[in-house]
């Protein structure tokens, strides 16, 4: 399934779902502003063209793993949050099987992410967009079947965006669903799809 189309199933059904929801469980007014803290799980999708360190003999990688992430922010008022997340995209791997050579490949990527959060409030529902800075290192290795294995370690920093849809119960617990997008300097497509959850103070 296309991820545009996935992600706008699973905005409009969050929609849906959060709008049937009793109106007890919305945000209050008295907690519009203040630290809190958070962690999601989701997944992270990789994808490379022409790996460099084969001489282009891979000429296509693509796979995901499982992510996550903790995050501290500060909501300045009910539309605007300054945020800082830690994030370990996991390790995507894949097996290539071209001519001449064949073998695994595969990536681990963390790091830190400060970002600014805007928030509109509709209803009991809250629709989000972000964007931020990933500061991230690369850790690479290809390990070819016939022929010697190669691993590269780097440290980048790339523009981020998102957003996605989310609701707060009782007051305090933020419940949200994320896509998010890598503008990544170092390989090709980078995406990835949360299940986040924080608590307001």
């Amino acid at each position: 399934m296309n991820r545009a189309v996935l992600m706008a199933m699973v905005i409009a059904g969050a929609s849906a779902g959060s709008l049937a929801c009793s109106s007890a469980f919305a945000q209050g007014v008295e907690n519009d502003r203040g630290f809190y803290v958070g962690g999601g799980v989701g997944q992270f999708n990789l994808k490379l063209d022409d790996v460099d360190q084969t001489d282009e003999a891979i000429e296509r990688l693509d796979d995901d793993d499982t992510a996550w992430k903790a995050f501290v922010g500060w909501r300045m008022n009910p539309m605007f949050a300054l945020e800082l997340a830690y994030v370990d995209f996991g390790g995507p791997s894949d097996r290539f099987e071209t001519s001449g050579s064949s073998g695994d490949f595969q990536a681990e990527i963390s790091g830190f992410e400060p970002s600014l959060v805007a928030t509109f409030p509709v209803g009991p529902v809250e629709l989000f967009g972000k964007v931020g800075y990933l500061f991230y290192d690369v850790d690479a290795s290809v390990d070819l079947d016939n022929g010697p294995d190669f691993d590269s370690s780097s440290s980048e920093n790339d523009f981020t965006y998102g957003g996605g849809v989310g609701m707060t119960f009782f007051g305090r617990l933020n419940a949200r669903l994320e896509y998010q997008r890598i503008d990544s300097s170092v390989v090709d497509d980078a995406d990835a799809f949360w299940f986040s959850g924080a608590w307001r103070f």
